[in-house]
């Protein structure tokens, strides 16, 4: 993201209101970034480009640097992005997989190489390519392949894809030498041409394309069914050595060469430099280079070669010192405004849109541009008819990073984002620390998929076989116009037995089965399946304990709400709002039609299980022997009340290991902290 210096927070007086402004600005920022790192990192759907994350996260550390006291333990700035995915089994890294200090000038490249030079003045750096894919981590024992992680968090654990890496033909099963303990580096990508291919065949099966290589080898290497990955044909680069027990070389370069002879393929065409020159001329000869390459780069990393060095600089919590990556500029060019638009996504979140006239960028033809959100097009104060500069990177939606005023049309107003859904005309509301603007509707057209997807989802409704893909042709058949149409689907039985799209007769009766089944679900259920803004299961279970039916619910004012464990004033307003609306009125009066459970039996929570009854515990940390579902369930079993948040109103707070900000709150507001041990010490 692009800020005017105009809007530069850090150039004001620091009186008490500029201060108050940076703490909101970095509050902000880090909350947009780790949902961009969400994005990339576990979802593998990047949001922007990557230039625009550098320039955000750049400022980020700016701001913190400058003013340390508001900077948070927890900021994106200080750990690696990501975390574990819930579906595949996750295990230790024996070695983190950081991530790189990223330089955008040759300044910055030349300011890290001397800064090395102090300290070792002979050292010679190697430069690569950085290979745009997923990051793996490859362990053999006795020559032999016995794990693939991810990176997820980096630092303590990853994703576990060892079965799914088998599938990459280029990857060594068996090592010709019987090296003892082995742990590589690498990125496994796509190829630019196997991308074109796969595209291709999702396009003739009639379904969703993917945006780019990197998202494609993500999405590929996360798939279930190793066949998938072996069809896809992925491939990989080894850049790194993270362990190698008795390693017969003292230098990056041969670990290279020596690895190529065992089979591997390794970071391509580097160069090894002395100089600064070296390094300037080799960033120039990568760069020259990447439009004809199958694979994707988006920059280029400079090292220390020295092994022995390496170890010696050593790392932060986030990146080693011995290393930098250079990052290209994106390509840009001029075009102009044709029409500035409010865009409705699946999640309600709406997103300003820029019709440009197309114009030619990193041979793509760029004909519209994300303005992200309303801060974003007050910083570059955009206007309709503008004349504006286009970036594209990564192969992203393109964005707009600057204005040429000069070139303005007299008279045209501000753009605003619109106070109701252009889709559904329900009232829009800011969310994210006011950051994005959501449709509030309940019964929205264009959140349709996603309100589906999530009411018929484990934590809310639970029925099994609708998921998305099933979700999107029921869709395309125009069999679902509402989210209470599920349970109209019995009608068309045969018609989805002839169609096929979602199975034969055993998989479409399962499904109506399921949906069926659904309807005796708990009270509590069905209100988190309804999606409300701030209100998830635990909360909506609080909700059903104090409003056990739905019309008493739907009558309650903000006060009443208020009365409820973990609903604050943010999650009441939503629930009073949510309610007040027409198309929930009758979507709700459709759901009594269809004959769904609306009542709570109080009755279900047992009276001799009330040891912690009035009592509020907030969960933080990974427990020795307890998940987090099985510690709820513990402590709900016995009367407590367990919350998302740590207030005044908290009794204990349930930590375990990596316990973050939610252990500090706890520390700040004395509230007593207990371990898993304790727990159990506590009801024996």
């Amino acid at each position: 993201m692009t800020f005017n210096d105009k809007s530069s927070l850090s150039e004001s007086k620091p009186n008490d209101a500029h201060r108050s402004a940076v703490a909101n600005e970095i509050q902000r920022l880090s909350a947009e970034i780790e949902r961009l790192n969400q994005a990339y990192y576990d979802l593998d759907a990047p949001l922007v480009s990557d230039a625009e994350y550098d320039l955000m996260l750049r400022r980020l550390e700016n701001l913190e640097k400058e003013y340390p006291e508001f900077a948070s333990p927890d900021s994106p700035t200080r750990h690696v992005g990501g975390e574990v995915a819930s579906q595949f089994v996750s295990a230790a890294h024996r070695s983190p997989m950081l991530s790189l200090n990223d330089v955008f000038s040759t300044d910055e490249v030349l300011n890290f190489t001397n800064n090395i030079r102090q300290q070792y003045p002979d050292t010679t750096f190697i430069v690569e390519q950085k290979i745009d894919g997923l990051s793996i981590s490859l362990e053999y024992n006795s020559g032999v392949l016995i794990q693939a992680l991810t990176r997820g968090d980096g630092v303590s654990s990853g994703e576990v894809v060892t079965d799914n890496v088998r599938q990459i033909q280029t990857v060594p099963q068996v090592l010709s030498e019987s090296i003892s303990d082995l742990i590589l580096r690498g990125e496994i990508y796509m190829t630019k041409q196997r991308f074109e291919q796969i595209n291709q065949i999702q396009e003739a099966k009639g379904e969703r394309k993917f945006a780019n290589p990197r998202n494609s080898a993500a999405g590929t290497l996360r798939q279930l069914d190793p066949n998938v990955v072996r069809e896809r044909g992925l491939s990989i680069f080894i850049f790194n050595v993270q362990l190698w027990e008795d390693m017969p070389v003292d230098s990056h370069h041969a670990t290279l060469d020596y690895l190529q002879k065992l089979g591997f393929p390794v970071s391509p065409h580097y160069f090894l430099c002395k100089t600064d020159d070296e390094i300037v001329a080799a960033i120039e000869a990568i760069n020259k280079v990447r439009p004809d390459l199958d694979y994707g780069i988006d920059g280029a990393v400079i090292k220390v070669d020295s092994l022995s060095q390496r170890e010696e600089l050593g790392s932060t919590s986030k990146a080693p010192r011995w290393a930098v990556a250079y990052k290209y500029p994106a390509e840009q060019q001029q075009t102009k405004v044709l029409d500035l638009i409010a865009q409705v996504g699946r999640t309600g979140r709406i997103t300003p849109m820029a019709l440009l006239e197309p114009v030619l960028i990193d041979q793509t033809t760029v004909s519209r541009a994300t303005l992200h959100n309303q801060a974003y097009i007050d910083s570059l104060d955009i206007r309709l008819h503008d004349t504006v500069t286009v970036q594209k990177g990564g192969d992203i939606i393109p964005g707009i990073i600057a204005v040429d005023y000069s070139q303005r049309e007299s008279g045209v107003q501000p753009y605003k984002l619109p106070d109701f859904c252009p889709v559904c005309g329900a009232p829009t509301e800011y969310l994210d620390g006011g950051a994005n603007l959501y449709c509030t509707g309940s019964d929205c057209p264009a959140q349709l998929a996603r309100k589906i997807e999530y009411f018929a989802s484990k934590s809310a409704m639970d029925i099994e076989g609708l998921g998305e893909s099933t979700v999107e042709s029921l869709l395309a058949k125009n069999h679902l116009q509402h989210v209470s149409d599920i349970y109209r689907l019995y009608l068309k039985r045969d018609q989805l037995i002839k169609e096929g799209d979602i199975g034969r007769t055993k998989r479409v009766d399962n499904l109506l089965t399921a949906i069926e089944k659904s309807k005796d679900n708990s009270f509590d259920r069905f209100i988190s399946a309804l999606g409300i803004h701030n209100i998830g299961p635990q909360t909506a279970k609080n909700i059903a304990e104090y409003f056990p039916e739905i019309d008493s619910l739907m009558a309650a004012d903000q006060n009443d709400l208020e009365q409820v464990p973990d609903v604050g004033p943010t999650g009441a307003r939503s629930i009073v709002e949510f309610f007040a609306q027409e198309q929930t009125k009758n979507l709700i009066a459709d759901f009594k039609s269809l004959g769904l459970n609306f009542t709570y039996d109080l009755a279900e929570k047992p009276a001799e299980d009330l040891f912690f009854q009035d009592q509020r515990f907030v969960l933080t940390g990974t427990l020795p022997t307890l998940s987090r579902a099985a510690a709820r369930e513990i402590i709900e079993k016995h009367g407590g009340t367990v919350t998302s948040a740590v207030s005044g109103k908290t009794d204990y707070v349930l930590a375990g290991e990596n316990a973050g900000s939610k252990l500090d709150r706890a520390q700040e507001l004395n509230i007593r902290i207990i371990s898993e041990a304790d727990l159990f010490e506590m009801l024996d």
